[in-house]
């Protein structure tokens, strides 16, 4: 049985990655801290005071957007803000993933606990009891044009505590709202002024999803290593190019880490070592083997940068407009450039470190390149096919990778009559990249897969002990067997041993075997 895990408070300060990915895929409960609590009605305190006046304030006593130049009398508010949530809950095609929904909550719950958006405590805390509960409100896959934020889909959730529209509960029953509140004992609030705004008006989705494919990302290129030394080890490469003293004299720090995984992945390695000697008559391996630091290198800096962005969001408190003090000031920092960006930089990354590995794994296949091996691995050629369709699926998705990388972010469709008219796209980025990032797993899968069996096809034909693969890439290999993915041999099923690498690849399996024997890679 899966043990609970551990509550993430929420407090003033920012939510740490661990912090939502505990939340958003491991279902962990929320709760606020005191310090948040005493924010949160710090703020609410200035908004309260502000409604009160006859000055007409932004958000608190005024429509929104173009309509924000009419002033709202006192016993309309309440029904503009459940107007506010009810027409921006407007998505709509399939469900949006539980753990992206549950991240967007996380986030936008870290906003309000802030201190600058003047939602009430109660609201704030039906949130974090929504997580904790298990209770998904449904959002759609279309809606949100990443400034004002996401708001769509935060409408959707919004809609959730009043009390209306549809969730899923904790065993992912689809139920109405208020029978999922009130089977967890909840009361739906009725939204004060200004809590419309402050609960819909932020980034929480687009970053979210950025965070996770992130962190999805970092095991993504220690296995790209991986892969590429196998695929270095199985095509009789050199591991010579990846020295240190060369990666040294351009130092870009993810090509030095790249190589240093790829030197420590491939020592004590008996087929390296078979072709070290005077008598190989190699001059240069093929870029795909020879710049796979530079390209693996150059992929982790730019995911670096991605981490610095993220790192800053989750620092911030984005709503419009905030509260600052003793007033409530308008602001652009809703609009979602800092994280479209990165989210397009991702998926370039993500396209090209899987091209490369599309590319290494087509030299096994290639006879006329594979330096011995039979033609695409075949155990018959001719009556067996290999692995020459899994290279296709890898060429399908990779050419898929190369149009999810053309950027969303440099997009903009006027809204709300001109009022907003410059917008991110950033919600579009990051549900292109979900899909780049399940991609990059797939290839790299296949790469792993192919290189396994052109090692044991070496170790099957060499006359001697010599011809054994290293005892990280060895550790692979034992854990593909293991999970019943079969060694060379006549043409059989292909697909669900590609789906058993999947798993393994995208669950840091693969990484954790090599791990095992070597130690932490880069």
């Amino acid at each position: 049985m899966t043990p609970t895990p551990s509550p993430v408070q929420v407090g003033t300060g920012p939510v740490s990655f661990a912090d939502v990915i505990a939340v958003a895929r491991d279902g962990a409960p929320v709760s606020l801290t005191a310090e948040a609590l005493a924010a949160i009605e710090q703020a609410r305190a200035v908004v309260d005071k502000l409604a009160e006046e006859p000055t007409p304030a932004y958000g608190i006593s005024t429509g929104f957007g173009a309509l924000a130049t009419r002033h709202i009398p006192t016993e309309m508010r309440v029904q503009l803000q459940k107007s506010l949530v009810r027409s921006h809950a407007a998505g709509s095609g399939p469900e949006v993933e539980r753990e992206v929904v549950r991240a967007l909550m996380l986030l936008r719950l870290s906003t309000l606990a802030t201190g600058h958006t003047g939602i009430r405590s109660e609201t704030a805390q039906l949130i974090a009891s929504l997580l904790s509960h298990g209770i998904t409100p449904v959002v759609h896959e279309y809606g949100s044009l990443g400034c004002s934020g996401d708001l769509a889909p935060l409408s959707h959730c919004a809609l959730a505590l009043l009390g209306e529209g549809q969730v899923r509960d904790a065993s992912g029953t689809l139920v109405p709202a208020a029978e999922a509140l009130a089977a967890a004992g909840l009361a739906p609030v009725e939204l004060g002024a200004k809590e419309g705004l402050a609960l819909i008006n932020g980034t929480d989705g687009m970053l979210g999803m950025l965070v996770m494919a992130l962190t999805d990302l970092e095991v993504l290129m220690r296995t790209a290593d991986i892969a590429a030394a196998m695929s270095v080890e199985g095509q009789l490469g050199t591991d010579r190019v990846f020295a240190p003293e060369l990666q040294a004299i351009r130092p870009h720090p993810g090509q030095a880490d790249s190589a240093a995984n790829l030197v420590a992945i491939l020592r004590d390695s008996g087929v390296v070592a078979s072709h070290r000697g005077p008598d190989c008559n190699r001059v240069q391996d093929a870029y795909s083997l020879r710049c796979s630091p530079q390209v693996h290198g150059a992929a982790r800096d730019t995911l670096a940068h991605c981490s610095t962005v993220a790192t800053r969001e989750l620092a911030s408190a984005v709503d419009n407009p905030v509260v600052i003090e003793d007033r409530v000031e308008s602001n652009g920092n809703f609009h979602g450039a800092p994280v479209a960006y990165v989210l397009d930089f991702a998926a370039i990354v993500a396209a090209d470190v899987a091209s490369i590995s599309e590319r290494r794994t087509d030299r096994f296949l290639d006879k006329a390149r594979n330096h011995g091996l039979p033609p695409f691995l075949a155990d018959d050629p001719g009556v067996d096919s290999g692995h020459m369709i899994a290279q296709y699926t890898q060429a399908a998705i990779v050419s898929e990778l190369k149009r999810l990388a053309a950027p969303a972010s440099v997009d903009s469709i006027p809204s709300s009559a001109m009022q907003e008219d410059h917008v991110s796209m950033g919600w579009s980025a990051a549900r292109k990249l979900r899909r780049s990032v399940d991609g990059l797993t797939r290839v790299l899968a296949i790469e792993v897969l192919t290189a396994a069996r052109a090692l044991d096809l070496r170790v099957s034909t060499s006359s001697t002990n010599e011809m054994l693969p290293a005892p990280a890439t060895a550790a692979v290999i034992a854990l593909l067997r293991d999970r019943g993915v079969a060694g060379p041999g006549p043409d059989r099923h292909l697909s669900p041993e590609i789906e058993t690498c999947v798993e393994l690849v995208r669950s840091g399996a693969v990484l954790a075997a090599v791990e095992s024997v070597i130690g932490d890679l880069r």
